[in-house]
């Protein structure tokens, strides 16, 4: 069991290596591209605009064919995104650029599913860990990724990333080698008459994941998809800006090492709650200057409240479905959580480029606030059932 989520950490890591090297340079390739400096955004929006459409084939994929075949075509979606951004940045071409977004949101939206795999491998007492270890497989990516971009932005000049694009699809292969000796679970049996989806949309625990989750990584990706850029106003180089990026990718992922046993230790709501307060610190500091101490503190404090937040949502879905619920569970789940986040990736270029970078911080206050609003709402689950707990709304 641990052998198989630890295979499935490093396969997180990789795939999770590019979008974080995307996260570095995308808004500035974009500044760079686009006539309009408003949509220097728009590329990292689409990304996320594919990833949550991934959600529901990939919910067919695994249901038919299981999830290894699924993250094999994941990944080789991730390597096609790869080469079309690396062909958009030769060719200087700012729509050829948006359309590798489509595959490497497709790739990204795929590799979420890493972590309910590991959900599915782990034992029931081990699950909380199994989450949050497989989601630590983003301390790997946040080491590579932007080391990727610093070490090779200037690699193959005048092209400034074009090498970084083509290293980057190196790492799809390696994760499809890795996905071959991992002992993953068959496609579910499909049941004769299946739960409407709206009725498990309609379960407390349901609504209380797929909010939580959606707060999380909207607030989460709102902030980091324009800091880059602010920074580059600001004075600082790709270097710079690379550095906090990096700084708050570990902060996102080193948690993971020891949030489910948080969990086990205090329960779902408190981590969610910590995680909320902690996002809320983030907005405080980034409004109180622009010294590179405060983009890296307020960065390293949105890692951590994600974490918090975006591993307590994971669990929490855990309890809202049967196991044969559980793809079309994830699967509407993910359209919810990465829906927002591509509305946020778009309209924090608009918000940036129009009201400035505190007000972009402050919008966070009251998404928060929704957020703990309807996890403290829930109440804390108690039945050991998980379609009985998600039903029974406590």
């Amino acid at each position: 069991m641990k052998r198989n989520v630890w295979l499935l950490f490093f396969c997180q890591a990789l795939m999770g290596a590019s979008m974080i090297g995307q996260v570095a340079m995308s808004a500035l390739i974009g500044h760079s591209l686009a006539e309009d400096k408003s949509l220097a955004t728009l590329p990292m929006a689409l990304q996320m605009l594919a990833t949550m459409a991934a959600s529901i084939p990939a919910g067919i994929i695994f249901a038919r064919l299981g999830r290894k075949t699924g993250f094999v075509v994941g990944a080789l979606a991730a390597l096609a995104g790869s080469l079309i951004f690396a062909a958009g940045v030769w060719k200087g071409d700012f729509l050829i650029y948006c359309l590798g977004a489509i595959p490497g949101g497709i790739g990204f939206g795929i590799s979420q599913h890493y972590r309910f795999a590991a959900a599915e491998v782990a034992s029931p007492d081990y699950r909380p860990r199994a989450i949050a270890l497989v989601m630590a497989g983003g301390i790997v990516s946040a080491v590579i990724g932007p080391e990727l971009v610093k070490h090779t932005q200037d690699m193959i000049l005048p092209f400034l990333f074009l090498g970084t694009y083509l290293l980057l699809a190196l790492l799809p292969p390696i994760c499809i080698l890795l996905l071959a000796i991992v002992d993953l679970p068959p496609a579910p049996p499909r049941p004769a008459v299946a739960t409407p989806l709206l009725e498990i949309m309609r379960r407390p625990a349901f609504i209380s994941a797929a909010v939580a989750g959606m707060v999380a990584y909207g607030t989460m990706n709102l902030v980091m998809t324009s800091t880059p850029l602010e920074m580059m106003l600001c004075g600082f180089g790709v270097g710079a800006s690379a550095t906090v990026i990096q700084m708050h990718a570990v902060a996102m992922f080193a948690p993971g090492f020891f949030t489910g046993r948080l969990i086990a230790r205090f329960g779902l709501l408190p981590v969610i709650v910590a995680g909320a307060v902690l996002t809320g610190g983030c907005a405080v500091v980034a409004v109180l200057g622009r010294d590179f101490v405060h983009f890296a503190v307020a960065l390293i404090l949105l890692g951590i409240g994600w974490n918090f937040m975006f591993v307590g949502a994971t669990q929490l879905l855990s309890t809202a479905h049967a196991p044969e619920e559980r793809v079309r569970a994830q699967a509407a789940n993910d359209v919810l959580v990465f829906g927002t986040v591509a509305c946020t990736a778009f309209a924090s270029g608009a918000v940036h480029a129009s009201a400035g970078w505190a007000l972009l911080n402050l919008t966070l206050i009251p998404a928060l606030a929704i957020a703990l609003l309807a996890v403290l709402r829930r109440g804390r689950p108690r039945a050991a059932n998980p379609a009985a707990a998600g039903a029974a709304g406590d």
